[in-house]
């Protein structure tokens, strides 16, 4: 049972695309116009979440309409450059309680996109795409831990 890349039924997809991409892209551009925590956070996280709503829910979209996905993996590339930027500074600058595991969550999740057009190149080969998913599934438990670090851990202020 193949439900990848080169699945005849590439439609299921959409609602998982669309939502991630919608929840991504308002939350992200909430963070950007409200600042609603100290520094410059606002702009490492509110940003980043911002790019990759617009990808997922511009996957959704060519997807619904049969589009080609090579312009939403290029877009993927360039979002995926800046998310590997953003982790890097978080670990230079020491910026969160958390500064090595959020960096790696940003570059593991930029590698992700990056590896976009190699994957949509070379869809049928198993290896990139056990890759990316091995690679995208970490990314996606460190995020699910800091924001569970952030629920549990949160201060009044």
């Amino acid at each position: 049972m193949n439900r990848g890349l080169v699945s005849s039924n590439q439609k299921q997809w959409i609602p998982g695309f669309g939502v991630t991409g919608g929840i991504a892209l308002t939350t992200g551009l909430h963070m950007m116009f409200t600042w609603p925590v100290r520094g410059s956070f606002n702009i490492a996280f509110g940003e980043t979440t911002v790019l990759f709503g617009v990808l997922f829910i511009a996957a959704a979209i060519a997807l619904a309409f049969g589009w080609d996905l090579w312009t939403v993996a290029i877009y993927a590339f360039f979002a995926g450059l800046v998310a590997i930027v953003v982790g890097i500074r978080i670990m230079n600058l020491n910026m969160i309680r958390t500064p090595v595991l959020s960096g790696i969550g940003f570059i593991l999740t930029g590698l992700g996109g990056i590896c976009a057009v190699p994957a949509l190149y070379w869809k049928t080969s198993r290896t990139w795409r056990l890759t990316g998913a091995v690679v995208l599934i970490v990314a996606a438990l460190i995020w699910a831990f800091i924001g569970y670090l952030a629920y549990t851990n949160s201060r009044k202020s």
